[in-house]
């Protein structure tokens, strides 16, 4: 077992400084970070695939353009089969919309009248004329604030940079990923470097088999969800399903947001309490299946996260560096985890947990 870390106190206290500044350091830099950390988490799972090719042969460079113009194809291959579907059912969504005015006229508000004495009225059929009346406005309007933030140059700036950014960072990280990772550890201190050596095979082990797990997790939750819906019978079922699978690496979220998102449709489709019974099956099904079989099989205990501190990951993340930082707060938040659990062991073998209290 590799012996604790043991430093004096103005070591700690250097090393504390230093911890502080590089967290205050990111805090700033957060908006910039934003397309180095995601090159970095790209190159991280493309690395061992570039290390399997070098094994059978090829070259570093080599295997590097290989595995990155897969990676390119599968996200244009993923854009195209799914952004086209996405857009086909939203349309969908959007002209149905009037119906919903009708069924809330006639349906929902006498309901809501007579279990709660709530007296409410809506005039569904000028509603509805309007609504079709401006669509159009609407639609004029939209292209106009789109229009308006297409020329905001420092949103522009920012997306071109991060389309841009990505692809090249992640290529330079992949080239020379085992160098940079070398490199590093030849800067650890010589009596430490053990002890660092293990703790970083154990986070990366961990967020291996994390994101493998989680990523197969979010892909069997998405196509489960999809089918359910489509054997209910409502025609956005891909566009749920995919929503509320890709939301489940969040506990409850995915559940939460497709059931709302499922209700919805149901109600603007076919408007009746047996479907939106078919629908509360479904998401029922799918739930007790992750959570009894799938979740425990894949994801497991890899990360020995408490829920409610996955979702405090996810906000924080979300916070400080936006979309991104929402897409790493898990694996940030699993290689804090082995750190965490490292410091635990050093402090029960430290003097300070075994000191008894001295007898009054």
């Amino acid at each position: 077992m590799n012996s604790p870390i043991k430093l004096s106190d103005s070591q700690q206290w250097r090393v504390l400084a230093a911890v502080g500044g590089v967290g205050w350091l990111l805090y700033l830099l957060g908006p910039v970070l934003a397309p180095f950390l995601t090159s970095a988490l790209l190159a991280y799972l493309g690395d061992p695939l570039v290390d399997c090719l070098e094994r059978r042969g090829l070259g570093r460079t080599p295997g590097v353009v290989i595995v990155f113009i897969s990676m390119l194809l599968a996200a244009v291959l993923g854009l195209v089969i799914v952004l086209p579907a996405l857009e086909q059912q939203v349309s969908v969504l959007i002209g149905k919309l009037p119906t919903v005015l009708v069924y809330l006229d006639a349906q929902v508000l006498p309901w809501l009248s007579q279990h709660f004495n709530l007296k409410l009225e809506l005039d569904s059929a000028t509603l509805r004329d309007q609504f079709t009346a401006h669509w159009r406005e609407l639609s004029s309007v939209a292209r106009t604030v789109l229009l308006q933030l297409g020329r905001s140059s420092q949103a522009l700036l920012g997306w071109l940079s991060f389309v841009l950014l990505v692809p090249v960072v992640t290529f330079y990280l992949l080239r020379d990923w085992d160098f940079l990772l070398a490199q590093f550890r030849a800067l650890l201190p010589r009596r430490y470097e053990p002890r660092f050596v293990a703790i970083a095979q154990e986070i990366d082990r961990v967020l291996a088999e994390f994101l493998r797990g989680q990523l197969t997790l979010m892909a069997a939750m998405a196509c489960a969800y999809t089918l359910g819906l489509w054997a209910v019978g409502l025609e956005l079922a891909f566009s749920i399903g995919v929503i509320a699978g890709l939301m489940s690496f969040v506990p409850y979220l995915g559940v939460i947001v497709g059931l709302l998102l499922a209700g919805i449709a149901v109600v603007l489709q076919f408007g009746d309490f047996w479907h939106l019974m078919g629908v509360l099956a479904v998401f029922g099904v799918a739930q007790s299946l992750e959570g009894m079989v799938l979740s425990p099989l894949l994801v497991g205990e890899r990360i020995g996260l408490h829920p409610v501190a996955v979702i405090f990951s996810v906000l924080s993340g979300g916070h400080l560096f936006g979309f991104v930082g929402v897409l790493l707060a898990l694996p940030v938040a699993a290689a804090v985890v082995v750190l965490l659990r490292h410091w635990r062991d050093d402090y029960q073998r430290s003097a300070l947990y075994d000191t008894l209290p001295a007898d009054e």
